[in-house]
């Protein structure tokens, strides 16, 4: 899968972690190929962080603080959407992500859906700036109040959907310094790879991977205007922004 990603020219990938159990994979893959890597709580996967999670998430953060590898605290956020999740349980939990985002300096990676409000709500409480809202599918006015916060909106296999009107419009609006590229791989499939309720039923679902990367470009530039090359170097100066060490790892990775 990274060969095929560095083939399509995709220069970097970052693995988000989803419970303490998967931090120590997440990191080990993203060593073996020299790719970020985020920590963090999933709201979907709460029910698998035991009592000792944020313990296990502020351990991991101290004991990797100085890894150029370890670019964000991620994937935390809400989740409103999922039926029979415990949203004071998730509250508490991102709350306290976010504290320890502050701490050790780091951008977030977040997950917002159906949760906007409250995300903004609890990174303004927690004085946290900078990092991507992920698969943002919010309202004009939250993703000003997004930009407000110096966060970055990660678009990706929704925008290609022509009926998805409200990301579409917000891809080809807002302005360009608010927009980063993204799969969500395995999740999140573009128009070009989606599969029906029947067919994933008969074991024929679709797997989103960054090798697509490129390809879901051409759909943002494609809205804005823009050439292949300029959004390639619009949507790369935007994640390195959103993502500070991931700057200084693409930096290193240069020939000379």
């Amino acid at each position: 899968m990274v060969r095929r990603a560095r083939d399509a020219h995709v220069q970097q990938i970052v693995l988000p972690a989803v419970v303490p159990a998967n931090f120590e994979a997440v990191r080990a893959l993203a060593h073996s190929h020299g790719l970020g890597y985020a920590l963090g709580i999933h709201p979907l996967y709460m029910h698998d962080a035991g009592p000792g999670a944020l313990q296990a998430v502020r351990d991991a953060l101290r004991q990797h603080r100085d890894d150029p590898l370890l670019v964000a605290v991620g994937e935390v956020g809400l989740d409103f959407f999922v039926p029979g999740l415990d949203r004071a349980r998730q509250e508490e939990l991102f709350s306290a992500q976010l504290a320890l985002a502050r701490e050790y300096a780091l951008p977030v990676l977040l997950h917002s859906r159906r949760a906007v409000d409250r995300v903004l709500m609890h990174l303004r409480r927690a004085g946290v700036r900078g990092g991507i809202a992920h698969a943002f599918n919010g309202s004009a006015q939250q993703a000003q109040a997004c930009l407000e916060l110096e966060l970055r909106l990660g678009f990706g296999g929704a925008m290609t959907f022509e009926r998805a009107l409200q990301i579409r419009r917000l891809a080809a609006e807002l302005p360009q310094q608010a927009l980063v590229l993204e799969t969500d791989a395995p999740d999140i499939p573009p128009q070009w790879l989606y599969r029906s309720a029947a067919e994933r039923a008969d074991g024929g679902g679709a797997r989103n991977e960054p090798a697509e990367l490129p390809r879901i470009a051409l759909t943002l530039g494609a809205l804005r205007g823009w050439t292949p090359e300029h959004t390639a170097a619009v949507t790369a100066a935007n994640a390195r922004a959103a993502l500070p060490k991931l700057a200084r790892l693409m930096d290193a990775a240069r020939p000379d």
